[in-house]
């Protein structure tokens, strides 16, 4: 690894923020059909002030969990709705993960995609089928433990979680809502995918894209 687990962290969380904004409009454009219209640019705001906190930190001279829980203050603040404690209580989770290890290694990928879903599920208190981004994120989990499990390397693993996660999202357009502002909507709420779930995915391509080479 060329560079420390903070800076790789760090630039893990600008891809994130990179790669909502591109995909800011579709995902508002989700959320618009069984929601308030703003999750795109919610995350967009969210992410970018990750960022903005990051750049005014010596990513050579912190530890990498300082820079998860830095990145869970600054999306909290930035983000009043529902999604800011569900995914400062993710990046929290992670920093613990990293708290007990400063290093990148497949085994602390997988408890990192394990914490958070945990730190998610926790604070949230949903569960699979409720229509929310936990329909990405707990497949991603599963899959990421199978894989480990069954000996994977890192890009298998990370391909692994990608496809489940994508297959979890897309399944949440079979779903009625059960949780949210979609959950308004009960029937009305069928044949759309879940704005959360799909921005879960677009996270979890920016962390492997990232942590693959890390």
């Amino acid at each position: 690894m060329t560079d420390n687990a903070a800076r790789v962290i760090g630039r893990m969380f600008s891809d994130i923020s990179i790669a909502i904004d591109a995909h800011k409009d579709h995902l508002t454009a989700l959320d618009g059909a069984i929601g308030d219209a703003d999750h795109g640019i919610t995350m967009s705001l969210g992410f970018n002030a990750v960022t903005n906190e990051l750049a005014g930190m010596d990513l050579d001279h912190v530890a990498a969990s300082a820079v998860l829980a830095s990145a869970a203050a600054a999306f909290l603040n930035a983000v009043g709705a529902s999604t800011g404690p569900l995914y400062a209580s993710a990046f929290l989770q992670a920093a613990k993960v990293l708290e007990k290890s400063e290093t990148l290694s497949l085994e602390n990928h997988v408890e990192m995609i394990v914490a958070m879903t945990a730190g998610i599920q926790e604070r949230g208190k949903g569960q699979r089928g409720d229509k929310t981004m936990l329909d990405a994120w707990i497949p991603a989990t599963e899959a990421a433990i199978k894989a480990q499990n069954d000996g994977a390397d890192v890009r298998v693993l990370w391909n692994e979680v990608i496809h489940a996660a994508e297959a979890g999202a897309n399944a949440t357009r079979s779903m009625v809502a059960a949780r949210g502002r979609a959950a308004r909507l009960g029937e009305r709420s069928l044949g759309h995918v879940d704005p959360g779930a799909a921005s879960a995915v677009i996270i979890l391509r920016a962390m492997k894209n990232r942590l693959d080479f890390s």
